[in-house]
């Protein structure tokens, strides 16, 4: 019995990367949701809750590389890999933007790249949603 090998089937995308990439992406959006209500909540309930937003972003941070190394793992869509290439950039602006003392208040860009941030992941949840579930075809459907 001889098996055949060739670099195409090397190249093509497992299902279960594709569904562990697109678990983590969730998990990565989901916790950004959660950091959105924790930044509400420490504004304007309780300001013990900003503890929780630093301490969700140190946490979650470490999501977006895992995904990066994902993206480069198997082959994915080009749009894909760009929104998750994205995100670790953005990520580093908001870090710059809390943390760099600079005379221009580039602070006040954190929030705006926050929800760029949230728009981009759930934008890469939905666009790999479609590529591990694909939507079956009009002309095979049930009327």
């Amino acid at each position: 019995m001889s098996i055949s090998f060739s670099l195409d089937n090397v190249r093509q995308p497992t299902h279960w990367v594709q569904i562990a990439f697109l678990t983590i992406a969730v998990l990565f959006n989901l916790c950004l949701v959660i950091q959105v209500l924790t930044v509400g909540l420490a504004y304007f309930y309780n300001p013990d809750w900003w503890k929780i937003h630093v301490w969700l972003v140190r946490g979650y941070g470490g999501l977006s590389l895992i995904l990066l190394v994902l993206v480069f793992f198997s082959s994915f869509p080009r749009r894909v890999r760009s929104l998750t290439v994205s995100m670790p950039i953005f990520l580093g602006l908001q870090f710059l933007t809390i943390h760099l003392k600079s005379p221009l208040p580039l602070g006040v860009l954190h929030p705006l790249i926050g929800f760029t941030l949230f728009n981009t992941s759930a934008t890469l949840v939905h666009r790999t949603w479609q590529l591990v579930y694909p939507k079956p075809n009009a002309d095979n459907e049930e009327i």
